[in-house]
């Protein structure tokens, strides 16, 4: 099973579900990533910090799969933030993965107290230009963040990829994503080591639809039309995770899954979170 895509802002596309590989390391995260490749995932999503770039590259090599049909996202550190070093950075995930080209960079944290992302998106809209990146976003954002690189650059990003899942909705992010053209990103879509897929809500609509909790949960995120990141080691779980587009919600069930909202689970406030 293929996705289907969106466009984005700056013309290119992305696929409506993506592979998560944080945590899929050696060989049986090689394994792994190469299974869901052939499973259907042309989206897969890595950073510099993950710690495994040289996997999802030797994946990818491994994948029969035409590297032009694959959607590779990677992400900058908070301690290459700075127009120099965020060049060089690229240059080191560049090598990692063994490719030409990065289909989507993002700033992985803004990292407000070092107050260094604006001269990150000057470089990385300077990377687009020189076509080692396809097309840049970021991660974390808030909308004043994105405000401020609209103001100060004048380039908008073509996603941000946040903590999104029925525990957090981010409907003031989201409809400022949508008012601006920037696709949503989920990262934590299923909000694992929680009681999500338990709650009542989810497992009745599981029932009704036959489908599993998870399924019920990742296709809130679609018919949100953000793109969940799910991540998972185990085969069987990777395809039901792709397993999304057969059936739908109705517009009262995604609003009684949103209506979970209770807040972040994670901690990581952008305005002050920092990760390096």
């Amino acid at each position: 099973m293929i996705a289907p895509e969106y466009s984005l802002r700056d013309g290119t596309s992305l696929p409506a579900i993506g592979l998560g590989t944080y945590g899929l390391n050696e060989q049986a995260g090689i394994e792994a990533i190469v299974s869901g490749i052939a499973d259907g995932y042309r989206l897969l999503d890595t950073a510099y910090n993950y710690g495994n770039e040289d996997v999802v590259g030797e994946a990818v090599r491994r994948s029969g799969v035409d590297r032009s049909d694959l959607v590779i996202t990677t992400k900058l550190p908070g301690r290459h933030h700075g127009y120099d070093e965020t060049i060089a950075s690229l240059e080191e995930s560049r090598r990692r993965l063994d490719v030409e080209w990065v289909d989507l960079y993002l700033i992985h944290w803004p990292l407000p107290r070092i107050d260094k992302f604006i001269d990150s998106w000057r470089a990385m809209i300077r990377l687009r230009e020189r076509g080692v990146v396809r097309s840049i976003g970021v991660s974390n954002f808030t909308a004043d963040m994105l405000d401020r690189l609209d103001r100060e650059t004048g380039v908008v990003p073509s996603v941000n990829q946040v903590e999104l899942h029925p525990y957090f909705p981010q409907e003031e992010l989201r409809a400022y994503h949508d008012e601006h053209d920037i696709r949503t990103e989920s990262w934590s879509p299923l909000a694992k080591r929680s009681e999500l897929l338990q709650e009542g809500v989810i497992t009745e609509l599981a029932a009704e639809k036959g489908v599993s909790p998870a399924q019920i949960v990742l296709r809130w995120h679609v018919e949100l039309e953000a793109v969940p990141i799910p991540k998972s080691a185990d085969a069987e779980r990777r395809r039901a995770n792709l397993d999304v587009f057969s059936f739908t919600l109705e517009p009262e069930e995604v609003e009684a899954v949103s209506a979970l909202s209770r807040g972040r689970l994670w901690g990581a406030d952008p305005d002050t979170h920092e990760e390096f």
